[in-house]
């Protein structure tokens, strides 16, 4: 007899396969003398649609509303279906007695396996493969330690409440705001939270009014001092006019120096990389959207192996992995990794490790190297770019801290107190990683602008006027020739978010909250905040392609049509204390110490209430981006719309669908500033455009980069031009699509 092994996706199911021997190939499965091996590409199935229950939910009607599936069912994706019925005819063989559910160890994982199991209408028995990585040495651990499937039936639970859930108020709360206001208006329990965070931004900075401070300055013999109140231990004041009177006081004054501190200070490495951190990180550094870096991350897991599972929310590694830390430093220890990690190679690892910590682990561990060897010429660039953000924060974390002496000065001129500080690096440490690194990371304090590691000390060399580098003085030393001078600044707003600090405030929402609930906004902590490490990048994705969002520059606004909807939902679902209190159910069913039943009643409870609210409401909507171009097939006046890189025109019509780009930020540099362009018009008369004023057409540009034997080539051409096609064959406004693609903002497969 055999075992059927279920993979979440080929080249895993290939890996797998190897390991196990299979080799004989068939139509979706790989067979072995003991094992076939099979996969999904994700979700195979999925909950049905409303039309599935009844046809009258083929037309969007308030009437119809809410509607409340007594039973789920289930459907076979269609674009799909051929893997399902490969996967449900090994399910069904006579010689095999067993299932080996091989899926990414997760909650979503886990719901991929069971749907699939149970659409097929398989009662065999299930064991369970957990692994975080899919090196040879993890998968054959893997089996050697097969989980009973039934320790897991909670966590499928847990999974399919979420689903269920996001299906009864996703679906009803679209098709109610869709009909009530004539208008392709969706949300989520995660999309509008998400939006109501950016909408209270830009009121934040919209209200903002600048209010001046006053700094007092004094240089001499190579110092820079500044004043700080005696009371208050403050470096500046509100109040100009003792400012100026304080400089009155001190010009033409000598500093005694009273106090001449020097202390040593040690900062250590900040933690390992979770996907949220490394995509903030890789946003940062090199302008890599959330969706793109995932992507990236998933080649480096899935293809090279070199990395290990990406959707984990822990910064930390269980003391299991330890003793495979000398492995992993030999795999990676190549390029221009070689002599740093060769120091680690030949050395004891450290007694205590910081970023070992069983309890501060989930499903996953941080994300670091695998015992795979790297070759590093078989990488894309921006696969390098993401593998060296994780080597070396990985390798950081095994040096020793940074050491150095911070020096603090305290002179008094009159009656008024001025500092100065200074740092001598004593022994780079984990600092020697970085030292000298392409791309600036030699200088990680300016790294950590937005959402930072401050607790892992990486603020420590500063202070008010900067660090700087101080001369021989001691107690009691007269400072002559002081300059003075009072420097006037402004308070500045909160910066407009971009997708890196979105990314934080989404993984801890806690300051949005208006409940004030500690238990609440402890759950949003520990669950990670609104949707998932896994879920985020396709939110955001989505937000973008529904014109709810737009980019201006790194920066992120609300479009008119996402401030309307803010006024026309619900005010539960712009609130994070929804999926606080979600996240907080399901984490009970997935322990067993919840009834899914009870959960699901609460929340068929919550859908019907969401309906009435939204069928009693007073508000309307208006579409204020209207054209005089006309759409081709009905020719209603089409709507301008801005995505995250294009514009397009959109028929207003929902039913008809018609969209068009007009313009697209394209990767081609301008040859004067060397700013991205834009790709305007259609077909052979397209013509790159720059903000400088600088116009090229395509096929002039083409010729061009030819020339100069690099950029674009026909093949890129022909993949831009079918992407417009497939974009223009989509119905963008159709109803029904957009109400699913809202769902999938929940899900936590991309």
């Amino acid at each position: 007899m055999k075992a059927l092994v279920i993979a979440e996706k080929p080249s895993v199911a290939r890996d797998i396969a190897r390991v196990l021997k299979c080799s004989k190939q068939g139509g979706g499965w790989i067979e072995g003398e003991r094992y076939i091996v099979t996969w999904g590409l994700g979700h195979l199935v999925t909950l049905a649609d409303p039309e599935d229950y009844d046809k009258k939910y083929r037309e969007w009607k308030m009437e119809h509303l809410p509607m409340m599936p007594e039973h789920f069912r289930l459907e076979v994706i269609k674009q799909t279906s051929k893997q399902f019925q490969a996967v449900k005819a090994q399910l069904h063989r006579k010689d095999v007695n067993q299932v080996i559910i091989a899926t990414d160890a997760g909650r979503e994982g886990e719901l991929v396996a069971r749907l699939i199991l149970k659409k097929a209408g398989s009662d065999k028995p299930v064991k369970r493969l957990w692994i975080s990585s899919v090196t040879d040495k993890a998968i054959r651990e893997g089996f050697e330690k097969l989980k009973d499937g039934k320790e897991y039936e909670p966590l499928y639970d847990a999974a399919m409440c979420r689903a269920e859930a996001d299906w009864l108020v996703g679906i009803n709360a679209t098709r109610a705001l869709t009909c009530k206001y004539n208008a392709q208006l969706s949300c989520g329990r995660v999309q509008t939270p998400t939006l109501a965070m950016i909408a209270k931004r830009e009121e934040q900075i919209r209200d903002f009014v600048p209010k001046p401070f006053y700094k007092i300055q004094a240089k001499a013999q190579g110092i820079t001092l500044a004043w700080q109140d005696k009371k208050s231990k403050s470096f500046t004041t509100f109040d100009k006019d003792r400012a100026q009177e304080i400089l009155g006081q001190v010009k033409g004054k000598d500093g005694q120096v009273i106090q001449v501190k020097r202390s040593p200070g040690k900062t250590a490495a900040p933690l390992l990389y979770d996907l949220t951190e490394l995509q903030r990180e890789a946003n940062r550094r090199f302008d890599y959207s959330a969706k793109e870096t995932l992507n990236i991350m998933q080649r480096l897991y899935e293809n090279h192996k070199v990395l290990t599972y990406p959707r984990t929310d822990s910064r930390y590694l269980t003391s299991d992995i330890v003793p495979t830390l000398k492995e992993r430093l030999r795999a990676c220890s190549a390029g221009p990794y070689r002599v740093l990690g060769g120091r680690l190679v030949n050395r004891p690892l450290p007694k205590s490790l910081a970023f070992v910590d069983d309890k501060k682990v989930g499903d996953h561990h941080a994300i670091i190297p695998t015992e795979q060897f790297v070759q590093l010429d078989h990488m894309t660039v921006d696969e390098r770019r993401i593998y060296d953000l994780v080597v070396r924060r990985f390798l950081a974390v095994l040096y020793p801290p940074c050491e150095y002496e911070q020096t603090s000065l305290t002179v008094t001129v009159g009656q008024e107190t001025f500092t100065a500080r200074g740092n001598v690096v004593k022994d780079l440490g984990w600092r020697a990683v970085y030292d000298g690194e392409a791309g600036g990371a030699g200088s990680f304090d300016d790294d950590w602008e937005e959402g930072g590691d401050e607790k892992n000390g990486m603020r420590d060399f500063g202070g008010e006027g900067g660090a700087q580098r101080l001369p021989q003085v001691k107690e009691g030393d007269v400072l002559k020739g002081l300059v003075f001078a009072v420097i006037e600044g402004k308070t500045k707003p909160p910066s407009h978010f971009t997708e890196s600090a979105l990314l934080s405030a989404m993984e801890n929402p806690a300051a949005y909250m208006e409940s004030g609930d500690k238990a609440m906004a402890r759950t949003l902590g520990e669950t990670g905040g609104l949707g998932t490490v896994a879920t985020r990048a396709d939110i955001i994705e989505k937000l973008f392609s529904s014109f709810l969002l737009e980019k201006r520059g790194k920066e992120i606004f609300l479009t008119s049509k996402a401030k309307q909807l803010l006024k026309l939902v619900p005010e539960d679902l712009k609130k994070p204390e929804m999926t606080a209190d979600w996240e907080m159910k399901l984490s009970k069913i997935a322990g067993g110490s919840l009834k899914r039943d009870v959960f699901m009643r609460d929340i068929r409870r919550y859908s019907m209430d969401l309906i009435q609210e939204i069928k009693g409401g007073e508000g309307s909507f208006r579409h204020d981006n209207l054209t005089n171009h006309k759409c081709p097939r009905c020719e209603k006046r089409m709507l301008l719309v801005k995505g995250k890189n294009s514009e397009m025109l959109v028929c207003q019509d929902r039913e008809c669908g018609y969209r068009e780009t007009i313009s697209r930020t394209s990767n081609a540099r301008c040859p004067n500033c060397h700013k991205k362009m834009e790709l305007r018009g259609k077909g052979d008369g397209q013509i790159f455009v720059c903000r400088c004023g600088y116009k090229e057409k395509l096929n002039s540009f083409v010729e061009r980069r030819k020339k100069e034997g690099a950029g674009v080539t026909k093949r890129d051409v022909n993949r831009y031009m079918e992407q417009q096609k497939r974009e223009a064959k989509e119905p963008l406004n159709n109803a029904f699509a957009q109400a699913l693609a809202g769902l999938k903002l929940e899900s936590e497969k991309p």
